[in-house]
């Protein structure tokens, strides 16, 4: 009981404050900013032990010719934790961004697609081992595979 009267003590403070840290499910405490989703941390949570959305690393390292011309690409992809998600990316100067989806019936497979600019688009499949956790391929329109690396 004195940790949930301690963790509505804390989440008082933190409606009246900027930033704050929180424990996340994984015990690791995590820096929450209101209204921001970024690497290691959640927005607040909308009722006590409702997940929230969790910022994921991706890496894509080159799995063909094409690819390693531009090396390993980085980006962010937001799990909302509902089965959907968002992600971004900069590939060879250029911002993709695009949206993940998990494919109906398996909760841990999906897809994910991203446009940018200049019309260069991606598409992903992968599979998720955890909700932090995941790997798959992405082939660019340009013909650059990649394997995928989300999570940690």
């Amino acid at each position: 009981m004195k940790s949930a009267k301690t963790l509505l003590a804390s989440a008082a403070i933190a409606a009246l404050s900027g930033c704050y840290v929180v424990p996340g499910p994984d015990g690791q405490l995590w820096h929450v900013i209101p209204g921001h989703a970024s690497p290691g941390s959640v927005p607040p949570l909308a009722a006590a032990g409702a997940p929230g959305p969790v910022s994921l690393n991706v890496r894509l390292y080159p799995a063909n010719d094409t690819a390693t011309r531009t090396g390993v690409v980085t980006g962010t992809v937001i799990n909302m934790m509902t089965g959907k998600g968002r992600f971004q990316l900069n590939y060879n100067g250029e911002t993709l961004s695009g949206e993940a989806t998990r494919v109906d019936g398996d909760a841990r497979r999906g897809v994910a697609s991203a446009y940018g600019p200049s019309g260069i688009y991606m598409s992903c499949e992968y599979q998720m081992s955890n909700p932090r956790q995941g790997a798959g391929t992405c082939t660019l329109s340009n013909g650059a595979k990649y394997q995928a690396h989300i999570g940690s």
